[in-house]
């Protein structure tokens, strides 16, 4: 009898479960995932193909016995953003008869700049349990070693493949101060980088982070003029799976006083420091510059 089976028969409910894979090791494969993905009656992914050698790596099986014969069914059910639309009734239907199923991707944690957002949203909707099982991300993975901010940080994704509205969409990041984090393809890597220097500066800092956690892994923290130099020069930096985290647009502390209307109104009701921590989140101006500015202005109506 299969994990599947005993869950059924101790009452247990079905469940759609997102799990997340190696994106290069595949020791980083975690337990639980390899439990999850033996226990479902179907395991749905982008391809068959490269998640079959995933599988059979962790004697997965990718064909489980039927319930009342011994003939065997697929466990191994395509699932992409060209048959979402077909499939996802299909699972979800699977789902309420009482089969619960997996989604994977080719690598990584699945709706990451990978298809299953229809999947999940239908879940949702159908009232199906979906439970994460948590694994490798190459965006966090970047983000942890690239040596840039983290408190603050947004997940852009890949950039249009055009130059045109590549440019366009970087135009309305450049002012962003919170550390941005993109995939590139390698085709595209160098074009790119030369798009985010035209558009953000050449001195920005930037962490190149390609194929992480595999044998050619590279880290390298730079600006993006040294950037485009470095991946020019080396054609085995335009290969593989490349992930960019880019520094945020630097705050300028002079701009405090710019909001002095503003300071003045907050000052009549509020404390200096809760006036300067208002103020902050309203412009978005550091606190300290604005804190400063503030009592500057005390300073100058006292002696008036």
């Amino acid at each position: 009898m299969t994990t599947s089976d005993l869950e059924t028969a101790a009452g247990a409910k079905a469940q759609l479960f997102i799990v997340a894979t190696p994106i290069g090791n595949l020791q980083d494969m975690t337990p639980r995932a390899i439990e999850v993905l033996k226990s479902v009656a179907i395991i749905a992914c982008e391809d068959t193909r490269t998640s079959k050698k995933l599988l059979d790596n962790f004697n997965i099986a990718t064909k489980q016995l039927a319930a009342d014969s011994e003939s065997q069914h697929q466990k191994l059910w395509a699932y992409h953003e060209h048959n979402s639309a077909v499939q996802t009734p299909k699972l979800i239907e699977m789902i309420q008869n009482g089969h619960s199923v997996a989604l994977i991707s080719d690598a990584g944690t699945p709706l990451v700049s990978d298809p299953g957002f229809q999947l999940v949203q239908a879940a949702h909707s159908a009232g199906v349990s979906v439970s994460p099982i948590v694994g490798a991300s190459a965006a966090i993975a970047a983000l942890s070693v690239a040596g840039l901010p983290s408190n603050r940080f947004s997940f852009i994704g890949f950039l249009p493949a055009k130059a045109h509205g590549r440019q366009k969409q970087l135009e309305l990041l450049k002012s962003r101060s919170e550390t941005l984090i993109f995939y590139e393809a390698p085709h595209r890597i160098v074009a790119s980088l030369e798009d985010l220097a035209s558009v953000f500066g050449d001195s920005r800092a930037v962490t190149f982070c390609r194929e992480l956690t595999k044998t050619f892994e590279t880290v390298h923290k730079s600006t993006l003029k040294e950037l485009i130099d470095f991946v020019k020069n080396d054609d085995n930096q335009q290969r593989g799976e490349i992930v960019l985290v880019v520094a945020g647009a630097q705050e300028e502390d002079n701009n405090a006083d710019n909001f002095d209307e503003l300071l003045l109104r907050l000052l009549q009701d509020l404390s200096v420091k809760k006036a300067a921590a208002l103020a902050a989140d309203i412009t978005g101006v550091k606190k300290n510059s604005l804190y400063q500015r503030l009592l500057e202005l005390q300073s100058q109506s006292d002696d008036e």
